[in-house]
């Protein structure tokens, strides 16, 4: 009987429209359509992997080895399970031009494939052609397809020849897209392709070359993929092999999106906890507006429960309706958009509607309105028929009933484990809401501690009415610095984090690096060419500083006897480290504990470990540890730990061997050269020259590009902040306009007493701008913190803040603050006093 009566009453009261709602629908619905929207995204994208999974692998399998060709067994079993196996050699080298007497260069990503690549999909040409005919090439020189980009920086166009180590090719044709490209993860230069027996006679691939191999299965039809990874594992399993297949074509990737997904649908929830402040002003506005409504169904004998539901009913019909809005709007952007964002995407996406981000984002939106609306409808039940006519509202206690607190802890742990479960990153949805929470609690105790300032300050001033009338209305009891300071300032928080996370690691990278980074980091030097090269280089006085050492790869497979991967998940013992070995201690590197081996030892395997690095694997002097090197097991005691600085990016090796124990080893050397800007070109000339194999990798290109990559990841979290900013903005706006009858009473009495409109206005924007200001400071306080956190803890740098962000967010705070106050101080200027007055009788 009881939901019956409130359904009725329910309806009837939503005839009167949506007024006094707006800020409400509009908070709900941006937060939906902001978590929807970036959920949606991240399934298109994640379908198109799995729909182009084989393709963007190069077959239904892969398997990768380092710096060595599979053995005759290996490759005998991958042909026996498989219908076509395709080999691809991937390696970096220096693409040479010369014309007219002058030489450019360019670094390359060289694919070297075989007749059956790819094995699925299509590689696609500008001009339109087939792979094999354009490799084909002019009948006097093999061919060689390249990306826009590097025929571009060479100035080159098909028919033109190019150079790759001592091998000439004509450049047929122009990469517009191949099917693995997205596999490759991150990569120093644009993408070559040329036939590997084209490159025979080139001098690149010699032993020792930095290089991988990858072996591409086209399998039979209803393989079992994990089956056939546990068989190659248990047939090979100290062979270093890398397995990859179709179930995760894309690998890391994947992953990268998958969780750059999750962090932007964290930052959209503390979105929704901004929408949650306007939405709980929202209501609680609304149901003081009802004070004699409630009172009056109390006299005609409504129960609490029957007042109670009435309202909930009428809010739960106006979150369906945000809701719906919200899901809406999140779906329309995204297939609205979806040309320009696959255009612009590296890897497939297949846009369309998806349910799972649409049902997270639902559940979102319905337990933040849930959260935020249950206390004020609890504060219903304090209104009695006695109080008809008095502002039942705020009389009575502060804290509703405890089933409803309880209900409120209840719904907040239901909405963080729902927010662990879609992310699967629960330390980072447990650190984001509870840098929410704590940056809720310092803006609420910012809140009590600006309104009693202001009543401080505001009695003891003289001679400045604009500046007194604007504190005393900060201060007031019940006023709007409360929203305006929770809702503003959450916003900001977001940003001003965001904003100091960004300015750090660009300041880290652009700014640090280049101070202590070599020019030039150049690979695939021979042992047999390291003489002369170090010769070229030691007469140069443009060259400030030479450094070289042996390089190979090497994959840690066991500790103590055991499996590596079982003694812990850390990532020197994911995939491949780079090993080298020496006499003495590298220059510049303390030895912290143990002792390093004598100039002549020749006993068992000794190898010297990175500290910090073998702190948190576990490793300590003493531990043995086994390194496959090219498919040979090298198992060396720990003689000492050394401090490693990977940050400096001078040459660094997490392991170094006694000489001995890599005795026969094909290897190569490495070297960092150190050279005014202005001589980096001559240098990289005569070395090119005398060298056409070897590798030369600029670190200011290469930290360019890094910086571009975590501009765009930047450039994603701060859209994320800035939906969080605009509902923080539109809970402003609805905060001065609910002020906006106070401020027309006011204004009336105000006149009545002899100020002027100016005066008024004033105050009105003193008023404003003072809490702006307030929200902006606090929050930059929070962000700071926020920022530090991440750069101390997640990105492991130093911390400094970035003035400029900084001040912007404070002069932003107050500047959004006074506009919101200007837009609704006009109204009430205009009122005439006489009318206000007479209606308050």
């Amino acid at each position: 009987m009881s939901l019956a009566t409130a359904a009725r009453l329910a309806r009837r009261e939503l005839r009167g429209g949506l007024r006094g709602f707006r800020i409400f629908l509009a908070c709900l619905t941006l937060g939906v359509a902001a978590i929807a929207a970036v959920g949606l995204v991240r399934s298109a994208i994640q379908a198109g992997l799995e729909r182009e999974s084989a393709a963007i692998l190069g077959g239904d399998a892969e398997i990768e080895f380092t710096y060595r060709y599979a053995s005759e067994d290996e490759l005998a079993w991958m042909e026996g399970v498989s219908e076509t196996v395709s080999e691809v050699v991937d390696f970096r080298s220096m693409a040479v031009v010369e014309r007219g007497g002058e030489t450019e260069r360019g670094l390359t990503q060289i694919r070297a494939v075989d007749s059956a690549y790819p094995l699925v999909g299509e590689v696609e040409l500008e001009p339109e052609m087939s792979l094999p005919e354009a490799l084909a090439g002019d009948g006097a020189l093999p061919g060689i397809v390249v990306q826009g980009a590097l025929a571009d920086r060479l100035a080159v166009a098909p028919g033109d020849t190019l150079r790759l180590g001592t091998q000439d090719f004509v450049l047929s044709a122009i990469i517009d897209r191949y099917p693995d490209g997205a596999a490759g993860g991150f990569g120093l230069g644009p993408r070559s392709i040329v036939y590997a027996e084209d490159l025979a006679d080139s001098g690149l691939l010699a032993e020792g070359t930095l290089f991988s191999t990858l072996y591409r299965m086209d399998l039979p039809a209803g393989a079992d993929l994990q089956a056939l990874e546990d068989e190659a594992e248990r047939r090979f399993p100290d062979s270093g092999l890398r397995w990859s297949d179709a179930r995760r074509g894309a690998g890391g990737t994947e992953v990268f999106i998958d969780r750059l997904g999750s962090f932007l649908v964290l930052i959209g929830l503390s979105g929704l906890a901004v929408g949650g402040v306007g939405i709980s002003a929202a209501v609680r506005a609304y149901l003081a507006g009802k004070t004699a409504t409630i009172a009056t169904l109390r006299t005609l004998g409504a129960v609490r429960s029957t007042i109670f539901l009435t309202y909930f009913l009428q809010i739960g019909a106006l979150t369906l309706l945000g809701l719906a809005l919200g899901l809406v709007l999140g779906t329309a952007i995204p297939l609205a958009l979806a040309p320009l964002i696959t255009a612009r995407l590296p890897v497939p996406a297949e846009f369309g509607v998806y349910p799972g981000p649409l049902f997270e984002a639902a559940l979102y939106g319905a337990l933040v309105a849930l959260i935020f609306t249950l206390w004020p409808l609890a504060r219903t039940e304090n209104v009695r028929a006695a109080t008809l006519f008095r502002d039942a509202m705020g009389a009575g206690s502060t804290l509703p009933r405890r089933r409803y607190l309880s209900a409120t802890l209840a719904l907040v742990g239901l909405l963080l484990l729902a927010a662990v479960l879609f992310s699967g990153t629960w330390k980072l949805t447990l650190s984001t809401a509870g840098g929410i929470a704590g940056a809720l609690a310092l803006l609420a105790l910012a809140a009590v501690a600006v309104q009693a300032l202001s009543r401080r300050f505001g009695r003891g001033l003289r001679g400045r009415p604009g500046l007194r009338l604007a504190l005393g209305a900060i201060g007031k009891r019940g006023g709007e610095t409360g929203s305006v300071v929770l809702s503003l300032g959450l916003g900001l928080s977001v940003l001003a984090a965001v904003g100091q996370i960004d300015g750090n690691l660009r300041q880290a990278i652009a700014e640090e690096l280049p101070d202590v980074a070599p020019a030039y980091f150049f690979v695939d030097i021979q042992p047999d060419q390291i003489s002369g090269f170090r010769e070229r280089l030691s007469d140069d006085p443009e060259v400030e500083r030479i450094d070289t050492a042996p390089m190979l790869r090497g994959i840690i497979t066991g500790i103590n006897g055991r499996p590596a991967r079982e003694v812990a998940d850390h990532w020197v013992l994911h995939g491949d480290r780079g090993l080298t070995y020496s006499e003495s201690p590298p220059e510049g590197e303390e030895i912290v504990r143990g002792e390093w081996w004598e100039a002549d030892y020749n006993g068992p395997p000794l190898v010297s470990f990175a500290e910090e690095e073998a702190l948190e694997i576990g490793l300590d002097v003493g531990d043995e540890i086994t390194v496959n090197v090219l498919g040979r097991d090298v198992t060396a005691t720990i003689a000492n730990l050394r401090r490693v600085d990977f940050q400096s990016a001078a040459i660094a090796f997490v392991m170094s061997m006694n000489p001995g124990a890599l005795a026969g080893a094909p290897h190569s050397w490495i070297s960092t050269v150190y050279a005014e800007e202005e001589a980096e070109a001559a240098i990289l000339r005569e070395l090119s020259d005398a060298y056409p194999n070897i590798t030369a990798i600029s670190v200011r290109d290469a930290i360019d590009q890094v910086t571009r990559v975590i501009g765009g990841i930047a450039s994603a979290t701060r859209y994320g902040a800035a939906a969080t900013l605009l509902t923080g903005f539109l809970v402003l706006i609805g905060a001065a306009a609910a002020g906006e009858r106070s401020r027309t009473y006011e204004a009336a009495i105000l006149k009545t007493l002899g100020a002027s409109r100016r005066r008024i206005l004033s105050s009105f924007a003193l008023r404003a701008a003072l809490l702006g200001a307030a929200a902006g400071l606090v929050a930059l306080g929070a962000g700071l913190l926020g920022g530090w956190a991440v750069a101390r803890f997640v990105m492991e740098t130093d911390f400094s803040v970035i003035w400029p962000s900084a001040v912007g967010i404070v002069a932003g705070g107050a500047l959004a603050s006074l506009l919101a106050g200007l837009a609704f101080a006009w109204r009430p200027l205009k009122v005439r006093p006489a009318q206000v007055l007479r209606a308050q009788d």
